[in-house]
């Protein structure tokens, strides 16, 4: 058995891969990059009995990766780079092959993943993290499902400049509710609700547009979706207006959160 770790800048996962397939999963929080290393393993053998001694090597990545300097508890402890734990994960989940994948998290990288390779295409640093700190400013709340759930109440045209409020007119492809402008009415009238929406709003199209002109720049038409973001489905709402103006599809691949933790324990190598 293969644990893969990815300590992440909030959130650390650790999966296990047995015969090339994802048998177990966990996350915890922790700040510090070591107590969350070994936390996540810790976490892994009790709350699934797995012996130590059943365990032949841990591979971690994420921001953390760096902090861990020797092997865990004794176990052969190796890093992967990110870009690539990401790539191989999110072709393996995926099965898919020649895939834009867009991995949201605090941040966002966009990684292009095929026959030629994995590389890092580029990115943003919007993501995850933008949600949560624009939340604590405008929002009773920064707790991330708290604020999904909030969302889902709520109207962004309350604070989004959208075409129709500016013109009868059409604008090439674009709808009369494609914004405008994020944040440009702040009608007086808005509630927490509408915020919490329109942030997700604006950080779900930031992410959506750079994905596009990822995936129409190598000829692709659709989008391999990872990371924590993967199932805001808030989000995954929003990404499905961008589909039906461009035409690039967004996939959500099954335990897609834990994308870059199966990557790292996919790269294992006796």
């Amino acid at each position: 058995m293969i644990v893969g770790i990815d300590i992440g800048a909030t959130t650390t996962k650790a999966v296990s891969i047995e015969r090339g397939r994802l048998i177990r999963k966990v996350k915890i929080k922790a700040s510090d990059a070591v107590a969350a290393a070994t936390g996540a393993f810790g976490k892994m053998l009790l709350e699934n009995t797995i012996c130590i001694q059943d365990v032949q090597g841990i591979m971690i990545t994420g921001v953390g990766s760096t902090r861990i300097k020797d092997d865990i508890f004794g176990i052969p402890t190796k890093c992967v780079d990110e870009i690539r734990a990401i790539g191989t994960g999110g072709k393996f989940l995926s099965g898919l092959d020649n895939i834009i994948i867009t991995n949201i998290g605090t941040g966002t990288a966009i990684i292009e993943a095929g026959s030629a390779g994995i590389s890092h295409y580029g990115g943003s640093g919007v993501g995850g993290g933008t949600i949560i700190g624009l939340a604590k400013k405008l929002l009773p709340t920064c707790e991330f499902s708290e604020i999904v759930k909030l969302a889902q109440k709520g109207n962004f045209k309350t604070v989004d400049l959208l075409l129709e409020d500016i013109t009868d007119m059409e604008m090439g492809f674009l709808n009369k509710e494609a914004t405008i402008s994020n944040f440009g009415k702040m009608s007086d009238g808005a509630c927490n609700a509408d915020f919490a929406l329109a942030i997700i709003n604006m950080v779900y199209q930031v992410i959506g547009m750079l994905s596009v002109f990822a995936a129409r720049a190598k000829n692709l038409d659709r989008v391999v979706i990872t990371g924590n973001g993967s199932g805001n489905v808030v989000g995954q709402r929003l990404l499905a207006g961008i589909t039906q103006m461009y035409g690039t599809e967004f996939v959500y691949p099954p335990d897609a959160e834990f994308t870059t933790a199966v990557g790292a324990g996919l790269a294992f190598r006796p």
